[in-house]
């Protein structure tokens, strides 16, 4: 009864078999997103390839693999030709890739997130370099096309809420080849207008529509823009990387308006509140006032101003006093001290300072005297010289040497006749 039940790797041999034979199979055109990219040490990569509801796996050999001319990675849109085919081992179909391509809408989400990691890294995108909008505009710079809902909505929005304000509209394109080169353009041109703000967007549409709000050129622009930036493309949901780099980002062109000018009304209830909160500090401080000058008026220094000179005449006399005490006793402890140094020993027995000095005099007198050679001599001693030289020993001097002997009273010179050593 088992007979008629097969392995799986039985059945799994039989799919592969007809896959492998069906001519529809062999050469296949598939278009999808890659996810789960993996870039093998081989040189082989292994991925997914999926759209909207299905996923197929997906390898291509190093041999084909070294002939695709960009970097494939996750996100991004791609066009495959290949075969189908079974890997037993797993039991799943899979693409065996010869060929692929870039497809358009991938490749410009790749593109965004590699210049927005650029820029990022480079700094466009830190808070530091963001100016703060102005609360009250005189004059809004508005950079879009001069047609369409964008434009419309911003000098509505703006007209409605502050109508004072003066806007200045710099017609641009804002899709297409030429889009970002001409954006880039009309905000370096807006830097020449007394502009408070700049208004850079327009409407919603596809990625392509919304692309040159993604190029580096027009990301440079805004950055180096004196004049503070609202970004305003597409809708809430769009984020560009002018959105990144602005100094404000707006989810629409009309909430860019909104955040441009104020409400002339709120500004009305404002000021309402700001004069009324003015008349009570004005009245505040003037009570204040009245009160500090009533209590001047009433304090008894004023009622009794003599009273205040006796005071500081009092004060005066006491300090006076003072001080000519001080100067009194100082000068009584000087004559003390004086009177103390005329009675003291030493003073009047100025012999006593030097009497030690004498007796160190004399000693070192004697001590010289001691060393004195001349006093040797005078005790019966000589010195004898050679080559006026002071012998000190007689390994110096050999027979017939002519030597010269110092005495007391004088000289003596005398021929060596022989030389003995003492052992």
């Amino acid at each position: 009864m088992s007979d008629k039940y097969l392995t799986v790797s039985a059945i799994t041999r039989y799919l592969k078999a007809k896959i492998d034979t069906d001519e529809n199979l062999q050469t296949v055109y598939l278009k999808g997103e890659i996810s789960n990219f993996k870039a093998h040490t081989s040189g082989h990569f292994y991925f997914s390839l999926k759209d909207e509801s299905s996923k197929i796996n997906a390898i291509m050999f190093r041999s084909n693999a070294k002939n695709v001319i960009f970097k494939p990675a996750d996100g991004m849109k791609v066009l495959v030709r290949g075969r189908i085919s079974v890997y037993e081992a797993m039991g799943g179909y899979q693409i065996y890739v010869d060929e692929m391509l870039e497809d358009g809408v991938g490749n410009l989400y790749v593109a965004f997130e590699q210049l927005k990691k650029k820029l990022q890294a480079e700094g466009l995108f830190d808070s530091a370099h963001k100016r703060q909008i102005p609360k009250v505009p005189k004059r809004v710079g508005i950079i879009t096309a001069s047609t369409g809902a964008a434009i419309r909505d911003i000098i509505t929005t703006i007209r409605r809420r502050f109508p004072i304000c003066e806007t200045i509209l710099f017609t641009t394109l804002v899709q297409g080849e030429n889009a970002k080169d001409d954006i880039a353009r009309n905000i370096k041109k807006a830097q020449d207008y007394d502009l408070d703000v700049l208004i850079v967007g327009r409407g919603g549409g596809s990625i392509e529509d919304l692309w040159p709000s993604n190029e580096e050129i027009v990301a440079r622009a805004i950055y180096d823009s004196k004049i503070p930036i609202i970004s305003a493309v597409g809708h809430e949901v769009d984020f560009t990387i002018a959105d990144f780099v602005a100094d404000l980002r707006a989810p629409t062109p009309t909430a860019a308006a909104e955040m441009a000018v104020p409400n002339m009304s709120d500004l009305k209830r404002h000021i309402a509140q700001l004069k009324v909160r003015l008349n009570e500090s004005i009245f505040k401080k003037v009570n204040y006032l009245k009160l500090y000058m009533e209590t001047i008026k009433n304090s008894f220094v004023i009622k009794n101003p003599q009273i205040m000179f006796e005071n500081k005449k009092q004060s005066l006399l006491l300090i006076n006093d003072k001080l000519n005490n001080l100067m009194l006793s100082k000068v009584d402890n000087m004559d003390r001290a004086l009177e103390k140094v005329k009675k003291s020993y030493v003073l009047a027995n100025p012999y006593l300072l030097y009497k030690d000095k004498i007796l160190l005099v004399r000693n070192i007198i004697d001590k010289l005297n001691l060393l004195n050679p001349l006093n040797i001599l005078a005790r019966g001693y000589s010195i004898t010289y050679l080559n006026d030289k002071a012998l000190k020993s007689v390994s110096f001097v050999k027979k017939k040497d002519i030597l010269k002997i110092k005495l007391n009273d004088g000289f003596l010179m005398a021929e060596v006749l022989e030389v003995k050593e003492e052992k």
